[in-house]
């Protein structure tokens, strides 16, 4: 018969340690944020105008943590949901977009390297990466990198979400000489993909 107190103390001594700092009884950072700033806000703010001002505050919170959780039904990693988030806020693009490319690319796999030679959760390829400034190599560089190419894509195509993604695919040249989607099996699934998921 295993001699097992040796397990039971060891057992006991974790008991210990998380009574120590037991989560059970607290919230964690970032839990029901936007209502505990509303109460923070409620007892603070006294005019109807800081009132209209700290509601919309708390709106837009919301609409951050909205995104940030949609970016993390993608990803088992909440770190990379956040960098999504926060390379997307800063270059003005969707970040529902930005994860839907990440999940697409590499199912957010920062150790990803296509037959190609492309890198990483966004799949840039280091000549681009140079490009923009960002290592390919390091998860949040690759992520900015590619939050910012997006950028370039969305601007070079007037906005056109559809073109900015064929681009980011194809290259821009491609959609630049077809004038849309180029007819590449590849790029036309690729849009696909990334559109459905965005949507």
């Amino acid at each position: 018969m295993m001699d097992l107190s040796g397990i039971q103390q060891i057992q006991a001594r974790i008991a210990e340690i998380e009574g120590q700092f037991s989560l059970q009884n607290q919230q964690l950072p970032g839990m029901d944020f936007a209502s505990k700033l509303q109460q923070e806000i409620d007892k603070n703010v006294t005019t109807a105008a800081g009132k209209a001002h700290a509601a919309q505050r708390v709106q837009e919170s919301s609409a951050t943590h909205q995104a940030t959780a949609s970016a993390q039904e993608n990803f088992a990693n909440p770190d990379l949901a956040r960098m999504i988030h926060t390379a997307a806020t800063k270059y003005a693009v969707d970040p529902k977009l930005v994860s839907a490319v990440a999940e697409v690319e590499s199912g957010g796999d920062q150790n990803a390297v296509s037959p190609a030679g492309a890198v990483g959760v966004m799949q840039l390829m280091p000549e681009t990466a140079a490009g923009l400034g960002v290592n390919p190599y390091d998860m949040k560089s690759n992520v900015e990198g590619g939050a910012k190419y997006l950028r370039e894509m969305l601007d070079t195509f007037d906005g056109d979400v559809k073109k900015a993604v064929a681009a980011y695919n194809a290259g821009p040249n491609a959609v630049k000489v077809y004038g849309g989607v180029p007819p590449y099996a590849e790029t036309q699934n690729y849009v696909s993909s990334v559109l459905d998921i965005y949507r």
